[in-house]
């Protein structure tokens, strides 16, 4: 059996972290205050964990970080992740070329997809991504994946407002 653990850090009580824990968004932080306050209210460490739903060992790391850092060590931490394929720049870049939209002459295409964009990524950025990495970052560039129904480049908006007027009249 571990050694038993104090906590060291006094600036809140069980009935103090309870009541954060009832307040918390977070539910793994939730989790961690109660475990803490069950620890503080002399429930055994293994008990305290187990209620819980976490391991002994886990419930002893959380109590170092919250004897080093408060409450606020029992955050979760967001984690740094993959860095970006294409940098501030490129992503700017991109939203200007999604907006604009595409020329049929060129592109071949007269509405973006995702699996259009990814040609026009490797072409220009020589970055090659899936097209789910597109639909991230599009969502990243607050735009969406659905696009307006395309127009035909050559259509005659004087022969369609006079169809209008004719259909409405009639």
């Amino acid at each position: 059996m571990g050694q038993a653990i104090a906590i060291t850090w006094t600036e809140h009580s069980a009935a103090a972290l309870r009541a954060q824990a009832a307040s918390a968004d977070d539910g793994a932080l939730a989790c961690r205050l109660l475990a803490i306050a069950m620890v503080l209210e002399g429930c055994s460490r293994s008990e305290a964990a187990r209620q819980c739903g976490m391991d002994r060992q886990t419930l002893r790391d959380w109590v170092h970080r919250y004897n080093a850092e408060g409450v606020g060590g029992l955050a979760t931490r967001c984690r740094s992740g993959r860095p970006s394929q294409l940098t501030a720049a490129q992503l700017s870049e991109l939203k200007d070329l999604v907006i604009e939209g595409p020329d049929p002459a060129v592109h071949g295409v007269v509405r973006w997809r995702c699996i259009d964009l990814c040609g026009v990524v490797a072409e220009r950025f020589t970055v090659t991504v899936h097209e789910r990495t597109i639909g991230k970052w599009l969502h990243k560039l607050d735009l969406t994946r659905l696009q307006p129904r395309p127009f035909h480049p050559k259509k005659d908006v004087a022969a369609q407002e006079t169809f209008k007027k004719t259909f409405a009249a009639g």
